[in-house]
């Protein structure tokens, strides 16, 4: 299903989108589009929501007849469209999970090659969670000659180290710490901070939740239920996911103000990245929890 815009899509009923979990897919450019499409598919979810541009072609059916696909027309560059959308989902969907990415970005939860999107979820839902706390992993390219935006999936490169977190506060004045909650950094956004706006440097996203009436997606990629965005409940770990990306490292590359300036990503704590969900958890991105 097509919709010509985010008005239409506003109007639709929530039968007609199918049945969670939901992936929302901000295309900003063509760049790995199918790639992540693809990467979306096989963690199984059921509706996948295409957020593209009138000039950014898209699949006419998705592969199998069990997924349902659809297209917003939207300019998902605007600035505020990923809430505009995402917000949009969970007004007509409460109770349903949703994920969100941007093309050039592949979500990994623990032992995601052998269990389903829909069976992690079922088993957080057991651990009276609503939500997956997501660190965005930056990707890019080894050799910036042979790929000058950056991205190359099979030669991608990730930092082994360097993360870090400090003390999220907010409340009324802002100066409330924030229980169970940490600004997460590292990566290119944090080698490469000069040229990252100081709001855009965080590396944690609230990005798989549970949708319920009057919740809302914030810019800053937090939810207005603040236990939503916490890295563990009261009690024990929590499970936590990756969302490998190459976003960061192609807009480096490509916008004016921080091209000339970048030869080359690689350092002494660059490695290989396997495309491995135990990869990501024995570097420390990720945590399973009690899910074994």
């Amino acid at each position: 299903m097509e919709f010509s815009n985010l008005s239409d899509f506003k109007g639709a009923t929530a039968s007609s989108l199918g049945k969670g979990p939901y992936a929302v897919l901000i295309a900003e450019d063509r760049v790995e589009f199918e790639s992540s499409l693809n990467h979306l598919i096989s963690l199984g979810f059921r509706a996948i929501l295409i957020v593209a541009p009138d000039e950014l072609p898209v699949p006419d059916e998705p592969p199998s007849s069990e997924i349902k696909q659809h297209v917003i027309r939207h300019p998902s560059r605007q600035p505020g469209a990923t809430e505009e959308v995402v917000n949009a989902l969970i007004e007509k969907v409460p109770g349903q999970w949703i994920h969100y990415c941007y093309n050039g970005e592949y979500l990994f939860f623990p032992f995601c090659e052998d269990r389903t999107v829909g069976e992690l979820v079922t088993w957080v839902m057991e651990e009276r969670r609503e939500a997956v706390l997501t660190y965005v992993i930056d990707l890019y390219a080894g050799d910036l000659t042979a790929h000058p935006n950056a991205v190359d999936l099979d030669g991608a490169l990730l930092d082994s180290s360097g993360y870090y977190a400090d003390t999220r506060k907010g409340g009324v004045e802002g100066d409330e710490v924030m229980e169970r909650q940490l600004n997460f950094y590292g990566g290119l956004r944090w080698r490469f901070e000069e040229h990252v706006a100081k709001p855009k440097r965080k590396i944690d996203r609230t990005g798989l939740f549970q949708a319920k009436p009057g919740l809302r997606l914030r810019e800053d990629h937090t939810l207005t239920d603040e236990e939503m965005n916490t890295y563990a409940c009261p009690w024990h770990h929590s499970l936590t996911a990756s969302i490998c990306s190459f976003r960061v490292a192609k807009a480096l590359r490509t916008n004016p103000g921080s091209r000339h300036d970048i030869s080359d990503f690689r350092w002494h704590k660059s490695t290989q990245f396997h495309w491995s969900s135990m990869q990501l958890m024995e570097l420390g991105l990720m945590e399973p929890g009690q899910w074994f």
